[in-house]
């Protein structure tokens, strides 16, 4: 098992008729600011480990399990809307940091949030970093009608049971998922992470801690203006760090390019790319020092 260098304590928040589980790490103080870290789709806030323990400084780290994943429940959703997201983040910011701006990390999903917060509120943001958030191709109107009966089907799918998440039989067979979509993934960090990312909840019957409605379309377009407006109000300096590995040409096959994501990028006002090296898309489990590294320089500079 890896052994991690940093405890986290482990606490719940009432936020907007959730518990909402949170992880944090170190003690708030004065001339800290606190450093918030927003993990991806079916993932937990104990993915940040890795990069945790590879951290120099003495930080107040805060990480939620966002609602349906990990120890934060949905109550019951049947969909999830990003805008939830948003005043779910507003809401920890009030909670932890209500006189305080924040140094705000997102690794995918957690990332594309991390973006649309930073425009909504820039004024909460110092630093804004982006772990491989790539946003989604652009759509078009004549798509809606589609994507709405799209939804709607999926939702019925799962109502009936024809969307659901897979069960393991041990928590072996959970970290061999892990390593089998993560071809770099260390054992040790494997099972480490298969204990925070599953949970035995039938005898000998292991289960993501994930909920299945995550799996259904969104019923939302993709509305490249309206992002694009958002990112030109970001004000926070901005670190976009990417993989070696091209995770947008294995997810899209040419829909949408790293180049479009940065041409994108350029309604930013103050932005930064950088590549670490040896890496896919899950760049903090692959190379958490390198991660860490490029954090703590980036949140340093004035």
């Amino acid at each position: 098992m890896y052994p991690i260098k940093r405890i986290s304590n482990s606490e719940f928040v009432p936020i907007r008729s959730l518990q909402y589980h949170v992880r944090r790490w170190g003690e708030p103080g004065l001339g800290k600011t606190p450093l918030v870290l927003l993990h991806g789709w079916m993932d937990v806030a104990a993915s940040f480990q890795f990069v945790v323990d590879a951290l120099t400084a003495d930080h107040f780290i805060i990480a939620p399990d966002w609602r349906g994943f990990g120890l934060t429940a949905s109550g019951g959703a049947d969909c999830f809307w990003y805008p939830d997201y948003l005043a779910d983040l507003d809401a920890l910011l009030d909670h932890y940091a209500p006189d305080q701006t924040v140094n705000l990390v997102g690794h995918s999903m957690g990332g594309n949030v991390a973006m649309i917060y930073a425009g909504v509120r820039p004024e909460r943001i110092a630093k804004l970093i982006n772990l491989e958030g790539f946003g989604m191709p652009a759509t078009q109107p004549e798509q809606a009608a589609g994507k709405f009966a799209q939804w709607m089907n999926e939702v019925k799918q799962l109502g009936s049971g024809a969307i659901s998440l897979k069960t393991y039989d041990s928590l072996d067979a959970v970290a061999a998922r892990l390593m089998k979509t993560n071809k770099r993934l260390q054992a040790d960090k494997a099972r480490w992470l298969a204990n925070h990312w599953s949970a035995e909840l039938a005898p000998g019957q292991w289960s993501i801690l994930g909920e299945a409605a995550h799996k259904i379309t969104t019923a939302q377009l993709y509305r490249e203006d309206e992002t694009l407006a958002i990112f030109r109000n970001i004000s926070a300096p901005t670190l976009m760090l990417e993989a070696s590995d091209d995770s947008m040409a294995q997810w899209w096959k040419g829909a949408f390019t790293l180049a479009q994501h940065h041409q994108r990028l350029t309604s930013v006002a103050h932005v930064e790319i950088a590549q670490v090296p040896d890496c896919g898309h899950m760049l903090h489990h692959d190379q958490p020092q390198a991660v860490a590294q490029l954090i703590e320089r980036f949140v340093a500079t004035n």
